[in-house]
């Protein structure tokens, strides 16, 4: 309900030149034995996780304004969803955080494509095999801080962590 359509966005989003506009999604453990929530910055490819035990609406806004309020406002702008059942608390995310929340269309993976990216990059350390009963927030930070560590050609080799990081700096000077 009251979802507002990708469409809709501003084309400044598109343009991946500032920090705050935020791609989110879930990826499933083998047999629905957890849930990690993924949050990618689009301009910079910084990811943020969270281990969820159900997917439920109320456990994603929980984690997602737990994890968003860290950064500051200015750099949360957008956050842009698939249609997933777990994002139906979406105003009160949007309220929370004051943000603007976007829907991608149905069945169009690619315009939330950092985040699928993203989400494929994850799962080198988390396979569709994997169980995530046994995942823990110490070994889920790790492969987050991995993966905000590694070079991206996308980045001219520099690390997401890096461009983030420089970018948060010189907004606050």
């Amino acid at each position: 309900r009251n979802r507002t359509p990708i469409a809709d966005r501003p084309g400044s989003v598109d343009g991946r030149r500032r920090l705050g506009d935020w791609e989110g999604d879930t990826v499933v453990g083998k047999g629905r034995s957890g849930y990690v929530m993924t949050n990618v910055d689009r301009a910079s490819r910084y990811l943020l996780t969270r281990k969820l035990e159900r997917p439920t609406a109320t456990a994603v806004e929980t984690a997602m304004v737990e994890t968003m309020r860290r950064m500051p406002a200015a750099k949360r702008r957008t956050q842009t969803f698939d249609n997933g059942r777990e994002f139906s608390g979406h105003e009160s995310i949007s309220r929370r955080l004051r943000l603007a929340v976007f829907f991608a269309d149905p069945y169009s993976s690619w315009q939330r494509g950092t985040n699928e990216n993203t989400n494929g990059l994850l799962r080198q350390y988390l396979p569709k095999s994997r169980d995530f009963e046994s995942l823990t927030s110490h070994e889920l930070a790790s492969y987050t801080w991995q993966l905000n560590n590694r070079p991206r050609k996308c980045l001219n080799y520099r690390t997401p962590a890096e461009v983030f990081h420089e970018r948060l700096l010189r907004f606050r000077c």
